[in-house]
């Protein structure tokens, strides 16, 4: 049988307010999000960031995980197994647009995706 492990270990909430929230955590190099990525050199895949973020957007905005627009993404540097995550999350209703910051929690501006998608929100 095969298993999906997109473990996610150590998940905290920094901060939280009404429509943001900040997150930190860890993907484990165990994490099948790096399987078959450069096996010789794992590197978390932007896909995955992307998973990781709208899974985040839907567990605390509820937020659908189909995302119909991508207003504007960017990543930066690339993320090793193990590595320490800080995940800021805005969510503004009016605009049903929810922002984002993906960036290493223990090396000050060290940004490794950033962006803003059009949401909807789960019936």
């Amino acid at each position: 049988m095969n298993f999906n492990d997109h473990d996610i270990r150590d998940e905290v909430v920094v901060s939280r307010e009404e429509n943001a929230i900040a997150l930190e955590f860890v993907i484990p190099a165990s994490s099948d999000f790096y399987d078959g990525h450069f096996p010789q050199y794992k590197l978390l895949p932007a896909v995955a960031q992307f998973e990781v973020i709208t899974r985040f957007s839907r567990k605390y905005f509820g937020t659908q995980r189909y995302v119909p627009n991508i207003k504007r993404i960017k990543f930066s540097a690339p993320i090793k197994p193990g590595t320490k995550i800080h995940l800021d999350l805005t969510y503004k209703k009016e605009k049903s647009t929810v922002t984002f910051n993906m960036a290493d929690a223990n090396v000050e501006g060290k940004v490794y995706s950033s962006g803003s998608f059009a949401v909807l929100v789960e019936e």
